[in-house]
């Protein structure tokens, strides 16, 4: 891993923590924690929470809450930008450093994997977009493309989001473009560097717990509000961002709002889609990073998570910093 790749650290006790998961597995509620303990900051890695507006369907941390620890990497894309791996890696590097500037503890939590890699091993090889294959592969059935990405990447094909229309075109992209299967250009994904090796912490739950998490978290969202958000981000840029309006829950509004699907019918779908979602991230996360796996039960409170994790990281030596790293007054 070149020095360009390898995420910044000042001194064992500022170095990175990262915790990682599918959704719904408490993975927020305990960054929550784990900073106030240790004094540190939170760093999101999450794709859609990144842009502005998209509050309900991504559960973005409230105001609250990051009034109670300082958060980055939310809220720093309007809804008509784009924003990719590659920002998100720029953004990271300098929220990283000005938290240990402060001698906090950089704390990154979230479920996009892609971002994760990204962090830690470069943004691979692959080649820059190309307009006019772009457009063909835009109107190719998306059944096309997927028994394409099939037969020339099953590695690829097995863990992506076969609804995700704009990620299976990349794939297939890539791969016309190179020749090469997509899985073969990617950075070196889950290479924990030696600095961060005994800070990665994936939390797990059983499936049937995960799934009621899931529905309940997913209920929420509606009485909440978010056909009312849909609606309205709808007409301030959502229907004009590829990315975005792929955001689970969204999309599904979005064509409910369009006249596809009644309100029930879509609560639903959100549910089954988030549901594959999460068994997508699990699949991707225990398949590609090297991290202390702990298993929450259905009735372990945050704050035991927390002591396992702050018991895991005493072994590192990992404490709460007493004050700024050297060279820092």
């Amino acid at each position: 891993m070149d020095s360009q790749s390898t995420p910044p650290s000042k001194g064992l006790a500022l170095a990175p923590v990262l915790i990682l998961g599918p959704t719904a597995s408490g993975k927020s509620a305990v960054a929550l924690e784990l900073a106030e303990r240790l004094g540190g900051e939170i760093v999101s890695v999450d794709s859609m929470q990144v842009y502005r507006g998209l509050d309900i369907g991504t559960a973005k941390p409230s105001i609250v809450e990051q009034a109670r620890i300082r958060h980055h990497l939310v809220d720093v894309a309007k809804l008509t930008e784009s924003f990719d791996a590659a920002r998100f890696v720029i953004l990271a590097r300098a929220a990283v450093a000005a938290i240990q500037a402060r001698g906090q503890v950089p704390i990154f939590c979230g479920g996009t994997g892609l971002y994760f890699s990204a962090w830690l091993g470069g943004l691979g090889s692959a080649p820059p977009a190309d307009p006019t294959l772009r457009a063909e592969l835009a109107m190719t059935p998306l059944e096309s493309l997927l028994d394409e990405l099939a037969r020339r990447d099953p590695v690829t094909f097995a863990e992506i989001d076969r609804h995700n229309r704009r990620r299976v075109g990349r794939a297939v992209e890539v791969i016309r473009l190179t020749g090469q299967p997509f899985s073969s250009q990617r950075a070196r994904w889950g290479e924990i560097p030696a600095d961060l090796a005994g800070r990665c912490f994936g939390l797990i739950r059983d499936r049937s717990d995960l799934h009621e998490r899931i529905v309940r978290r997913v209920d929420e969202m509606f009485a909440k509000g978010l056909v009312e958000e849909t609606e309205r981000l709808l007409g301030i840029g959502l229907a004009t961002n590829p990315t975005a309006l792929q955001a689970i829950g969204y999309r599904q509004v979005a064509e409910h709002l369009g006249g596809l699907r009644g309100i029930c019918e879509t609560k639903e779908l959100v549910k089954i889609r988030t549901r594959q979602f999460a068994k997508r991230q699990l699949t991707w996360f225990r398949g590609q990073m090297d991290c202390e796996w702990i298993e929450v039960g259905r009735t372990t409170e945050t704050s035991e998570v927390t002591d396992t994790l702050i018991q895991h990281l005493a072994r590192k030596k990992i404490s709460r910093p007493t004050g700024p790293p050297a060279g820092i007054s």
